[in-house]
């Protein structure tokens, strides 16, 4: 069975737990690149991340972009909205339909 994670300093990751999710507190880069791999090598279908340790992990995460699993999702945390979730869906969805279908053409 395929499991859910998500990863990320303990006052952002916290309430996840209530949804099942199971959550993994890291600190430092090196901890949370090693955690991501640990994690992906475990059965782990989705791994949630809050933007702020993805925007650290950058490289590592671009080593899973061709993998089937796991699908690794940024999420605000709760220090902040960078950007990057809604980013990185709009550029998946430009990449299968060929436009931006989410904010038109006027938004940029």
């Amino acid at each position: 069975m395929y499991k859910a994670a998500i990863l990320g300093d303990r006052d952002s990751i916290y309430g996840f737990a209530a949804l099942g999710l199971e959550i993994v507190p890291v600190v430092e880069k090196a901890e949370a690149a090693r955690t991501l791999r640990r994690l992906a090598d475990e059965d782990y279908a989705v791994i949630y991340m809050t933007e702020a340790l993805a925007d650290t992990l950058k490289e590592e995460i671009a080593g899973y972009a061709e993998r089937l699993m796991p699908a690794i999702i940024p999420v605000p945390g709760a220090y902040g909205n960078t950007g990057a979730g809604i980013a990185n869906v709009r550029r998946f969805v430009e990449q299968a339909v060929g436009s931006d279908i989410i904010f038109g053409a006027d938004s940029q």
